[in-house]
């Protein structure tokens, strides 16, 4: 076999593999519009470099013409080795970096990766709906503010450090019952539509996909690690019923 042949037989091992994570994690992990809202182009980015292109190139250059057999396979068993630790390694960063929630927080929503929840507060959980981090698709839920002020002056700590209410999962609620909230602070689309021009035509789109009305619609921001998008909301029950990739 030619070296040529073997970094092409790498190429596509490397590719199919490369493909089935990336499906992971769009249609299971990082749904629209949370894959580009979480950053998950640099994880792929990363993953393609490593995975895709470095190793077969690496197998074209260590098959060398006139290299003995049992260094080849050497050769190979070592690229093999380092690739599969370098797709470990980069499984596990998308795994823990996965949105697990879509978190109704006061006034907007807020994305929560699964290694944002801290073991300390999710040993303080009685809910048992929120004992586990989730494995599956992002859930949508809320979270309420507790009454006790030493707890209300722990959380602000804790937000300045970066860690804000929506990341103690001891305060998470179903969404339904904090609907109502949501709708009170959410605002008319049309108000998006007006201030924002360049979105216009997503709006109407979106809207025609869903089989919505402009006037039956509100919305909140969506806050992600990397960019900020836009939740629709039915005017009257408050349900999430799409996604802009707006920021609003």
């Amino acid at each position: 076999m030619t070296r040529w042949k073997a970094a092409g037989i790498h190429l596509l091992i490397s590719a199919a593999i490369a493909t089935a994570v990336v499906a992971l994690m769009l249609f299971v992990w990082y749904p629209p519009p949370f894959f580009t809202a979480m950053g998950g182009n640099d994880v792929v980015m990363i993953l393609v470099a490593v995975d895709v292109v470095l190793g077969p190139l690496i197998t074209l250059v260590a098959l060398s013409p006139g290299k003995p057999l049992r260094l080849v396979r050497l050769d190979l068993a070592v690229i093999a080795a380092l690739q599969l630790g370098a797709l470990t390694y980069g499984i596990y960063v998308v795994a823990a970096a996965r949105p697990v929630y879509m978190v109704f927080t006061v006034d907007r929503f807020d994305l929560v990766a699964a290694n944002e929840i801290r073991d300390e507060e999710r040993a303080r959980v009685t809910d048992p709906a929120f004992k586990e981090i989730p494995w599956g698709s992002p859930r949508t839920i809320a979270v309420r503010s507790p009454a006790d002020p030493e707890e209300q002056f722990r959380i602000i700590q804790s937000a300045l450090r970066g860690a804000d209410l929506q990341t103690f999962p001891q305060y998470y609620v179903p969404y339904e019952s904090l609907a109502r909230d949501a709708l009170r602070r959410s605002r008319p689309l049309e108000s998006l539509r007006k201030s924002s021009p360049d979105g216009a035509s997503e709006i109407d789109a979106t809207l025609a996909k869903l089989g919505r009305k402009l006037e039956d619609t509100r919305y909140l921001p969506l806050k992600g690690w990397a960019r900020t998008y836009t939740v629709m909301l039915d005017a009257k029950s408050g349900a999430v019923v799409g996604y802009l990739k707006i920021p609003s």
